[in-house]
């Protein structure tokens, strides 16, 4: 049981490594600039970063209560950038409009859409261990 616990860690942690990558080649190599919501999404996923690889390897589960916490204000942001970006909320955000599609891969998976993704497979994760560990502690 703790085995699979440790995968689910480190995979929480995987995502938010590819994603906190994924922001900075986007910003810092190929020069994109980010709006306002894709920085307060980054303000959410970065700790997580921090906070999963701290998890993982002092196998300490309870992390995910913290982790969950950053996950779910990330995912409500990244939500509502989704749907501004295909325009079922009209809204300008700033400077850098958070409409602006710098990349479509297939047609439709934009840098908000993987930041969704992202931060759904992180709480999906988190509540899965938050589950396991209230019922190993019924046990």
């Amino acid at each position: 049981m703790q085995r699979s616990q440790e995968y689910l860690l480190f995979i929480i942690w995987i995502v938010s490594t590819i994603a906190t990558l994924g922001s900075l080649y986007f910003s810092e190599i190929l020069k994109f600039e980010p709006c306002k919501l894709c920085w307060f999404q980054r303000i959410f996923m970065y700790p997580i970063f921090f906070l999963s690889a701290i998890s993982y390897v002092k196998k300490d589960f309870k992390q995910a209560n913290y982790i969950i916490c950053l996950a779910m204000i990330g995912l409500f942001i990244s939500i509502y950038h989704n749907l501004l970006q295909f325009f079922v909320i009209n809204n300008s955000c700033g400077r850098v409009s958070c409409t602006t599609h710098y990349i479509k891969i297939f047609g439709f998976i934009t840098i908000p859409l993987l930041s969704l993704v992202s931060f759904v497979l992180i709480t999906v994760i988190c509540l899965y261990l938050i589950a396991k560990r209230k019922t190993s502690l019924k046990e």
